[in-house]
């Protein structure tokens, strides 16, 4: 099914950028990539991300948050403190907005795009990509049922992190003993690339590699590899 297909690769690219970018780049640190590299991998953050496009700098400065204060009423995105991941993705999303207003005030290590975050979080270019989602559906949809994916085509990114903030912090085993809910649901982390192997990412925050146990994978640090073979895997 061509619809399914698209759902697939669009999650996963999406997803590959949200977790090695966003993620482990510019929140952690973790690796370094040369000036024109980060404008690619920037630009393809943006791409597929789409209608939902996350500022890497507010997403930076949500997630330290996060593992600053995780599980407590100051955690931007704890299920401890939301009755449902829905009010959960609109607190976030609301603490969202608020750094975004006041972004220059942070002090970040990040290469900021200042022109392509302007453009991208316009909600014209929101709508141009809802408007694209559809028209590829209209193409592709073999029956009317198949609309039911499109939504979560707009909102892809947050849909993403939910799952991770949510499951991350309420189900599965824990490797280490810490003062937060952290959680690894290893179940469900091939969705996920590695992303809820939350316990074993907030004992060790500057891990490249979110695995701790011989029998977890984390595959979003597997198809970072061939990329570590030419950058340096610290800053």
């Amino acid at each position: 099914m061509y619809i399914l297909l698209l759902l697939v690769i669009h999650w996963y690219t999406s997803l590959f950028f949200q977790t090695i970018y966003l993620h482990r780049y510019s929140s952690h640190n973790m690796f370094k990539l040369p000036f024109w590299l980060d404008r690619v991998f920037y630009f393809c953050t943006f791409l597929t991300q789409g209608a939902s496009f996350l500022n890497p700098k507010v997403y930076a400065v949500m997630h330290l948050e996060h593992h600053k204060h995780s599980d407590t009423e100051e955690d931007p995105h704890s299920p401890i403190f939301s009755k449902d991941a829905f009010r959960m993705m609109t607190k976030t999303y609301k603490h969202y907005l608020n750094i975004l207003e006041n972004i220059d005030s942070y002090n970040l290590k990040i290469k900021d795009w200042k022109s392509l975050d302007k453009f991208a979080d316009s909600w014209i270019t929101r709508i141009i990509f809802g408007f694209i989602y559809f028209q590829i559906y209209t193409l592709l949809v073999t029956d009317s049922w198949q609309y039911i994916f499109l939504p979560i085509h707009f909102i892809i990114g947050p849909i993403q992190g939910a799952i991770v903030n949510w499951c991350g912090h309420k189900y599965g085993y824990r490797n280490f003993k810490l003062s937060d809910n952290s959680k690894n649901t290893l179940p469900i982390d091939f969705l996920l690339m590695g992303e809820l192997y939350q316990n074993n990412h907030h004992q060790y925050p500057q891990n490249l590699n979110f695995k701790s146990k011989w029998y977890e994978i984390d595959f979003g640090y597997l198809m970072l590899l061939p990329l570590l073979l030419i950058i340096p895997s610290k800053k």
